[in-house]
């Protein structure tokens, strides 16, 4: 009697539980049956979402409900705080599984390269994202003595950042921010916060709601140049072809023509001025200088050649995402990501035997969680179609109970699916007291023993 396909997903993001969403939709999961074990190296699962969202979109945290309907299925398992290849290699990987899938992600800053960059009191943005939201590998504290702060880029990270940074402690106190990131920004000292994008409105990378919801807070006001309104053929054309970024470009156009008011925190929209220098003094950060641009007719821009320094006392660099990279697999250094056709991993040409790549690890770090799908799909349908062509490799131990055997001879301590329901009581009982919904454990031991591992 044949036995199950036997697939490895390396990363318990949106992007691995998608990729095990299709396999689970899939014909083979009638016939011969399909086993699939997900390795994360975090105590818990979800990724992105739990580490890569601000606390105040519970919206986006929803779709944990989702995926929880994937990983409470009976052919799925879940091995956190397993890390590749620390805890188990490639070829250790092969031996259990028919097929490898690595949906990793991305956790670190894309180099931005202009001078002062190195200066104390600049920032990468996922190191700032990564404090706020409780990772357990950062830093307890983050220093928020800045009152002029600058963000660079116009992406939602950017405005995550901003808004975060704009807000006051307590209006973050109803969301799950851990005891430690609710001090450190009672003491954040920042009154105005200043988002430099260096093309125009129509270019900006916002979602509409994200950068509607700036305008919410009570305590934030959101300030842009009439100025910065400019558009070229290029720029209408891509309102035209593009309903959010319509949205997101009347959104701006009104809030350019308001008058000003009077709540104590100001955040400035600034649209047509390039970063090119942080600017410093005996080491720390003391403004930016910008060069304004202007729109060349295809909606893209050049420099002008005028500057502009801006007294704020740190920067935030938000101009996008960097993958890790994995070892025993290729690596293209531009792009931040593993070589692959359809999902296949590629090396020297040819297909890395049984070996599969989806999510931000294969096309980057663009596009939001739902666009994942499209990529786990794609990546699936192949790895199924090389297994009914008999191209998969086969593993010498494919039982289950292998698995299990090498991370306990490895003394890896692992957590499951249901510690995570055992994690997820324990952090809703923290919060019970305040009346939250949660509030986040921060430190890897105290989550391994809340998950029982």
């Amino acid at each position: 009697m044949p036995r199950p396909l036997r697939v490895a997903i390396v990363g318990a993001g949106p992007a691995g539980i998608y990729a095990a969403d299709a396999l689970l939709k899939s014909e083979a999961a009638v016939e011969p049956g399909v086993s699939i074990d997900i390795f994360e190296r975090m105590p818990a699962p979800f990724g992105l979402i739990r580490y890569g969202v601000a606390p105040d979109h519970p919206r986006i945290k929803g779709i944990i409900t989702a995926l929880h309907q994937v990983l409470d299925k009976p052919q799925v398992r879940l091995f956190g705080n397993v890390d590749y290849p620390g805890d188990i290699s490639l070829d250790e990987l092969r031996s259990f599984y028919d097929a490898v899938i690595f949906s990793t992600g991305a956790t670190a800053d894309r180099a931005l390269d202009i001078p002062g960059v190195d200066l104390d009191g600049s920032y990468g943005a996922a190191d700032f994202v990564s404090w706020y939201d409780g990772h357990p590998d950062v830093p307890r504290t983050w220093p928020l003595e800045a009152e002029k702060v600058a963000v660079l880029g116009v992406g939602n990270v950017a405005l995550d950042v901003a808004r975060i940074l704009a807000k006051t402690a307590d209006e973050l106190l109803p969301t799950e921010i851990p005891a430690n990131v609710h001090d450190g920004l009672k003491a954040n000292k920042a009154l105005e916060v200043h988002v430099f994008g260096r093309r125009g409105p129509a270019q900006a990378k916002f979602s509409p709601m994200e950068l509607r919801e700036l305008d919410h807070s009570p305590n934030i006001e959101v300030i842009v140049n009439p100025e910065d309104i400019d558009y070229d053929d290029g720029s209408i054309a891509e309102r035209r072809g593009n309903k959010q970024t319509d949205m997101v470009a009347k959104t701006l156009e009104n809030w350019a023509i308001r008058d000003i008011g009077d709540r104590p925190h100001k955040l400035f929209l600034h649209f047509f001025e390039s970063p090119s220098e942080i600017l410093g003094e005996d080491g720390r950060v003391v403004g930016l200088r910008t060069e304004r641009t202007e729109l060349d007719g295809t909606g893209n821009v050049k420099g002008t050649g005028r500057f502009t320094d801006w007294g704020v006392q740190s920067v935030y660099r938000a101009v996008g995402y960097l993958s890790d990279e994995l070892p025993k697999l290729p690596w293209d250094v531009k792009s931040g990501t593993v070589p692959d056709e359809g999902g296949r991993v590629i090396d020297a040409g040819g297909h890395m035997q049984s070996t599969y790549v989806t999510g931000w690890i294969r096309r980057g770090p663009i596009g939001l969680i739902g666009h994942t799908k499209g990529d786990a799909n794609e990546t699936v349908a192949n790895l199924l179609a090389d297994h009914a062509e008999g191209r998969l490799g086969t593993p010498a131990s494919p039982e289950p109970a292998a698995v299990e055997t090498f991370l306990a001879e490895r003394s890896v301590r692992y957590t499951t699916w249901e510690g995570w329901y055992r994690l997820d009581a324990a952090e809703k009982a923290l919060g019970e007291p305040q009346g939250r919904a949660r509030v986040k454990i921060v430190e890897r031991e105290e989550m391994l023993d809340a998950s029982g591992a």
